[in-house]
């Protein structure tokens, strides 16, 4: 997979932006306050310029928390 560059990607920049705050946030919150899709690609993308997102499973939902 060939991953945007963060510093030159506006829809990482607002995702990034969401996980910054060092709360957990759902698939759905990360969609309505990025206006993204994909959430899990973008989380592979972060990842992949170096952010430390921890991934969580409570029941139906998934909950995603970067590491600041």
């Amino acid at each position: 997979m060939n991953s945007a560059s963060l510093e030159k990607s506006k829809r990482l920049q607002r995702v990034r932006n969401v996980l910054m705050d060092g709360m957990k946030h759902t698939t759905r919150d990360l969609i309505r306050k990025s206006k993204v899709c994909a959430v899990n690609s973008i989380i592979s993308e972060l990842r992949a310029n170096g952010m430390q997102i921890d991934c969580q499973r409570v029941g139906d939902r998934w909950f995603y928390q970067a590491k600041v």
